[in-house]
């Protein structure tokens, strides 16, 4: 049965673009089929950490959503992102990153009910294990539709004051949508914080697990996005946390 992922932070900033490579390219490497589906129309950019040239896709999620293609002839396969040794298979749906086409979608919006009956047809045509949805900050109809409709909801936050309230709304909101699965982590932790002590805290605050704990690290700022960390630092701790994360969302049922 196949599970739809949604990754989301109450603010941008969070690595959540980031987090959502990493993990879907794990997944990958674990022999799954996964998709990645970028529904920040309004700012897109997780096709870089795939190496995808955005404005060289024939179609974009924008297309399927006003009715230009079907959702599956915007798919991209990106399994080299996963490594040479990868038996699994990865697409990404990208969003659309013309100008005019960002601006439609402020000024017009679009039809929100198409994004799950698009999420459904990609698990169906393309027989996919895992589909990831990238969400945008915050939330609005989209955000509130991929929330409700996910198995597993990942909250991204930061040891911020403005992220823990936001994250208290988000973490309500998910409880009333009754998401089966929703798990915490915590991002760009400074060094110096004791990170047993904060999960714990977190933790308590929310009743809420906390799936992961990741350090700010410099590899991932002098990686820029241009590319998958996991591929680059496989014996980095920071990849060993992410691999603990994706064992939590898989073996937990």
């Amino acid at each position: 049965m196949a599970k739809i992922i949604a990754i989301h932070s109450f603010r941008g900033g969070t690595g959540k673009s980031n987090t959502t490579a990493n993990l879907a390219c794990l997944l990958t490497g674990m022999g799954r089929r996964v998709g990645v589906v970028d529904t920040d129309l309004q700012s897109p950019g997780i096709h870089v950490l795939f190496g995808l040239d955005a404005k060289g896709s024939q179609y974009a999620l924008n297309d399927f959503l006003w009715g230009k293609c079907e959702v599956t002839s915007a798919a991209c396969d990106v399994t080299e992102a996963a490594g040479p040794s990868s038996n699994g298979r990865l697409f990404l749906i990208p969003a659309s990153i013309r100008a005019g086409d960002i601006a439609r979608v402020l000024h017009y919006g679009y039809d929100v009910n198409l994004l799950k009956e698009g999420y459904q047809r990609l698990i169906r045509d393309l027989s996919l294990d895992f589909l990831f949805v990238d969400t945008h900050p915050g939330l609005n109809e989209e955000t509130l539709l991929s929330i409700a409709i996910s198995d597993i909801l990942l909250i991204l936050l930061r040891p911020d004051h403005q992220d823990y309230q936001g994250t208290s709304v988000t973490v309500e909101i998910s409880r009333q949508l009754e998401v089966p699965r929703t798990y915490l982590v915590l991002n760009k932790v400074p060094a110096n914080l004791d990170r047993e002590t904060l999960a714990a805290k977190v933790s308590a605050t929310y009743d809420c697990k906390v799936a992961g704990v990741l350090n700010h690290e410099e590899q991932m700022m002098t990686l820029a996005s241009s590319g998958i960390f996991v591929m680059r630092y496989p014996d980095h701790p920071l990849s060993s946390e992410l691999r603990a994360i994706v064992r939590e969302m898989v073996m937990q049922r």
